[in-house]
């Protein structure tokens, strides 16, 4: 009986992935996310249909969370402490705020526990881990698709009956404002799922800055209330300028400036490249402190 030897001929490998230690802080492998397309089409599934799945609803809450939202704004800033919408309906100023806003939010608090929530997974099994915030933003702009819809039916609605809402070419920046917010929410989401390893106060923490910080944007008052001192402040909020963008477009008032702009995208870079360094640090080793 002749016995061959196996010989341990590279050539004849033929490896679909090759797992490798990341040989720098930005070394994402993006390529890696392409390949692993098809799981963040299986998460965002999986997002969008057992969220609301063992509710009567269902999907309705989509369209019954920013109708009911603004109705309520509307009876209590706009009614009660009477602020000012700078002339716009009530419904339609608050809405305006709630559609942008509730994207954003949804999309940071839910990518803020990437770690902690998939720690069961991620110690199982390889996959790149940026898909999981990654498929965050992409299930939730479903969500916003259907309450844009439904600001736009309600704006529709307004117009039909004489109102004068002074629509103008910057509409055609809603996508870019859409994706600007998910790059924001990205950034400052991956930034707070890297800190909470380690420091679990911030996840309890986390919820009440989140609803600071939406006092602290033009989502229930318009930005031309602030007193001109303190819009260098308003100026380190990134989201403030996407909110006076879009009401600047879909009705003609808003405050659009240029420094303000300028300054928010810089800070949304910063916090997006920041979050990516230190996303890529802590995946190294998180495993050891969840």
């Amino acid at each position: 009986m002749n016995i061959k030897p196996v010989l341990n001929n590279k050539a004849s490998e033929n490896w679909t992935i090759v797992i490798k230690p990341k040989s720098g802080l930005l070394n994402l492998n993006l390529k890696d996310l392409w390949k692993f397309r098809d799981l963040i089409k299986m998460f965002i599934r999986r997002d969008f249909v057992t969220f609301y799945k063992q509710t009567i609803l269902g999907p309705l809450w989509f369209v019954i969370q920013p109708l009911f939202t603004a109705g309520m704004f509307t009876f209590i800033f706009g009614k009660v402490a009477n602020i000012t919408t700078d002339s716009i309906p009530h419904m339609l100023f608050y809405m305006a705020g709630v559609v942008n806003w509730t994207y954003f939010s949804d999309c940071l608090t839910k990518t803020s526990d990437t770690f902690i929530e998939n720690a069961g997974v991620f110690g199982k099994v390889y996959f790149p881990r940026l898909t999981v915030p990654v498929s965050v933003v992409f299930s939730n702009m479903i969500r916003y698709f259907i309450q844009f819809s439904i600001f736009l039916i309600v704006y529709f609605i307004y117009m039909n009956n004489g109102v004068e809402l002074n629509p103008n070419w910057m509409v055609l920046l809603t996508p870019v404002l859409l994706v600007y917010l998910a790059l924001m929410s990205l950034g400052f989401g991956i930034w707070i799922s890297s800190l909470t390893t380690k420091y679990r106060d911030l996840r309890f923490a986390f919820p009440f800055f989140v609803q600071l910080w939406m006092y602290a944007s033009p989502v229930v008052y318009p930005l031309s209330l602030i007193p001109e001192q303190y819009k260098i402040i308003i100026a380190l909020n990134p989201i403030v300028p996407v909110i006076e963008i879009f009401r600047m477009a879909y009705f003609g008032v808003g405050t659009v400036n240029p420094q303000l702009i300028f300054m928010s995208l810089s800070l949304t870079a910063f916090i997006l490249v920041t979050g990516i360094i230190l996303f890529n640090r802590i995946e190294k080793t998180f495993m050891d402190t969840v």
